[in-house]
């Protein structure tokens, strides 16, 4: 039986409609996952900044430079910053230090100041004490103390004669006319109980006239055999100090030390100056 030709078409044709149509109605998968999707969004964005690049240096002239905005980049620039931050700690760090230091030599130089103006005050009362109870003569006048506007000691006044002629002309202001008694009195009683510290106060003098090579040697005799005389610490640092203005910081910090060990108990005006001369002889 030969089949029918029309029909059979007519059946092949109905059956493609209905496979085209299921085909149709069948969702067809993404070529392009999620990843690849994201990929390409950063590819797009490398390729736009990379374009920003190049029309900003073809618009400024000036040369290209292209860094990575990845990881690396960051960290690179973190440890830049806070190598930065470091050295600027350290910078601060160096400030304080110096300003703690300079407010410390201010503290000292303050305490040396008190300490001179209490010798000065000191002075002026003993100075006080030589004017307000002068001696009474017999002819109803009156003779100023040892020193104060007298003439130089007689050659044959006893050795506290003299030394109160001279101190009292200290004690008056009149250091150079002190300065030659004193001079006098060590030439001439150079053997007597009084001459360690006619030196001590000839070394005084002798600073106040800025012979400093001077005072340190009457210092010097003041203080041969380290006397335990109230005065003995005073004439210890004045030398050290004269040292000082000599140049020899060695020789003064060496004496500053025999100073703390020899005078422990020394007034704490003493002391006070000598922490000054030590930051000021530089003494380790």
């Amino acid at each position: 039986m030969t089949p029918n030709r029309p029909l059979l078409s007519a059946a092949l044709v109905l059956m493609m409609s209905v496979s085209g149509a299921a085909l149709a109605q069948t969702p067809m998968d993404d070529p392009l996952d999620a990843r690849d999707a994201r990929r390409v969004d950063r590819m797009e964005k490398v390729v736009r900044e990379l374009r920003a690049i190049v029309f900003q240096g073809r618009d400024t002239g000036r040369p290209v430079v292209v860094q990575p905005a990845e990881t690396d980049y960051r960290l690179e620039e973190l440890n830049r910053r806070v190598s930065d931050l470091e050295a600027v700690l350290t910078r601060l760090n160096g400030q304080i230090e110096t300003t703690n230091f300079e407010l410390r030599q201010l503290k000292d130089k303050n305490a040396a100041l008190e300490s001179q103006l209490k010798g000065l005050t000191d002075r002026l009362n003993a100075l006080e004490a030589y004017t307000g109870a002068p001696e009474v003569t017999g002819t109803g006048g009156s003779t100023p103390p040892p020193g104060l506007g007298a003439t130089p000691a007689p050659v044959n006044a006893t050795p506290r004669e003299a030394f109160d002629r001279a101190r009292g002309l200290m004690l008056s202001g009149d250091y150079d006319g002190a300065e030659a008694a004193f001079e006098g009195f060590v030439s001439r009683h150079g053997d007597s109980n009084l001459a360690p510290e006619a030196n001590y106060w000839l070394g005084k003098t002798l600073v106040v006239r800025g012979a400093d090579g001077e005072a340190a040697s009457a210092f010097i005799n003041a203080i041969r055999g380290w006397p335990a005389t109230p005065w003995a610490p005073d004439a210890v640092l004045e030398l050290s100090r004269s040292l000082i203005a000599l140049d020899k910081a060695a020789d003064a910090c060496q004496a500053l030390g025999e100073l703390s060990r020899r005078y422990p108990n020394a007034a704490p005006s003493i002391k006070a100056r000598a922490s000054a001369a030590r930051t000021e002889a530089r003494c380790g």
